[in-house]
């Protein structure tokens, strides 16, 4: 695919950025468009490698190889004809998907993978320039109607499925705007919001209704909404956070990820003015956390103007180059950067904090140990706390980015009797049905807090079993990377 010696002339480049001063001055995407040239470069360099081991590493199952050499020869439509096929939003992918099929991809061998997720992002945006992606209304209604609870990634993509199947879909959200994790915890300068009502104006004209600001669980209950629809498909994603069980959490100056990114969001928005507790200008700010939702914290913080951020994660360092116990294909545990930490701040591992300290009912310090990996006695390593590495450090704001640890199934369970697992999620079979009948889960919420990219796949396969639910005679619905049409 692409050109035999592609990947022998080019190098991997990677998408260009807006310059680091510039982008902190507003919350705008900091990613811009590949030049024609170089995106045909990059996609020329996919090689004929025999088994495209991306389709095991992408949850959708994309056409890697052929949307790639679609793009080199300039077939740009054949190409999105191609990724539509099992992608629903190629928009999102490919702004927010850690690319595991970049890490799959056999050039990731030396490190130096296809630029997978950035080319979606050139597709998908080609294709709306081009107008080729249009609302496609169902040509016929089987009369069946669906509820789908939560309107995050999940519930957009198994609503979307099931109206191209031809039943009547209606998405509860219960915040006053559809969109979940996407308009909520992703910053718009990783996801302009522009973006998100682009595809949700389409999925409205395509049928779908929305309806926000319906706390389902209270009114309508889960029983009354299941007894109302022919099928009900859960989405409630899995945000609930975990909380740090140390000496003065109490202490103002203390937040949640999850409400700090979805106040700035609104804030960005306009919909309200930014509350003193979430601002940190001229603050010292720690984030505990290394993952992704801490490195969209430390970005936040940083286009707030504070004084001084610091990122703690609790695990030691990782490696700069795989172990020999991580081999490809295997999603690579190596030291990473992200845009946010390019843009500044400072970075520590192996941090473990103690207490918190305050002053009037406000913090003023934390106090942390550093630890490392040992072997423990059974062989297994441990972290173990570092003699004399005790420290306090000054800090003003205090962002908690640990986890999550699952969704709120409290009512959910209460009122429908849905089966749970032992760590509190949604209880599925491998056609995503919850022990009620009618009723599925998808996403978060019976995964456990995951990639989107793997949200995206169980809603299209939860609406696959959905309408073959509904038809009692299987589903014409795509599986997983199969049954798209080049055309």
């Amino acid at each position: 695919m692409g050109k035999t010696t592609g990947f022998q002339e080019w190098k991997h480049v990677p998408a260009p950025k807006r310059e680091k001063a510039e982008r902190l001055k507003d919350s705008r995407e900091f990613i811009l468009p590949f030049p024609a040239e170089e995106a045909k470069r990059q996609a020329g360099r996919c090689m004929d490698c025999g088994v495209p081991f991306c389709h095991q590493g992408c949850p959708l199952g994309n056409p890697i190889p052929e949307f790639n050499d679609a793009i080199y020869r300039g077939r740009w439509k054949e190409a999105y004809v191609a990724l539509s096929g099992t992608n629903n939003f190629p928009e999102f992918t490919g702004r927010l998907c850690p690319a595991p099929c970049e890490a799959a991809c056999v050039l990731n061998i030396d490190q130096d993978p296809v630029t997978i997720e950035y080319l979606e992002k050139e597709i998908i945006e080609r294709a709306f320039a081009e107008g080729w992606v249009k609302a496609r209304p169902p040509a016929h209604r089987t009369g069946k109607r669906v509820a789908v609870v939560g309107s995050g990634p999940a519930g957009l993509a198994a609503a979307a499925q099931l109206n191209q199947a031809g039943h009547h879909v209606t998405v509860y959200e219960r915040d006053d705007r559809p969109g979940g994790l996407l308009r909520h915890g992703i910053p718009d300068f990783k996801l302009e919001k522009s973006v998100l009502e682009r595809r949700l104006k389409l999925m409205e004209e395509e049928g779908i209704e929305f309806r926000c600001g319906v706390d389902v669980g209270r009114e309508p209950s889960y029983r009354a909404l299941r007894e109302e629809y022919d099928a009900l498909v859960l989405a409630i994603g899995a945000q609930s956070g975990r909380d740090l069980d140390v000496p003065g959490r109490e202490l103002s100056g203390v937040v949640m990820a999850m409400d700090y990114l979805t106040h700035q969001n609104r804030v960005v928005a306009g919909l309200t003015p930014l509350e003193p507790r979430f601002d940190a200008a001229g603050k010292r700010v720690l984030i505990l956390g290394g993952g992704d939702t801490g490195s969209d914290c430390l970005g936040t913080a940083l286009r707030q103007g504070a004084a001084h951020v610091m990122q703690g994660a609790h695990s030691p360092a990782p490696p700069m180059m795989r172990a020999l116990d991580n081999p490809w294909p295997r999603w690579p545990i190596v030291f990473r950067t992200s845009s946010s930490q390019e843009e500044g701040g400072q970075r520590e591992f192996g941090l473990v904090t103690k207490r918190l300290e305050g002053q009037d009912g406000r913090l003023k310090s934390v106090h942390t140990v550093k630890v490392e990996l040992r072997p423990g006695a059974d062989g297994k390593p441990r972290l173990v706390e570092i003699p004399g590495s005790e420290s306090s450090l000054e800090v003003d704001l205090l962002v908690l980015a640990i986890g999550f640890t699952g969704p709120d199934t409290r009512v959910l369970a209460e009122q429908l009797g849905v089966k749970l697992t032992p760590r509190g999620n949604v209880q599925v079979d491998a056609h995503f049905a919850t022990s009620e009948a009618g009723v599925f889960c998808a996403g978060d919420a019976s995964r456990g807090a995951s990639l989107i990219v793997w949200a995206f796949a169980d809603g299209r396969e939860a609406a696959r079993s959905v309408d073959a639910y509904l038809n009692q005679s299987g589903s014409a619905l795509p599986t997983r990377g199969k049954d798209y049409a080049i055309g």
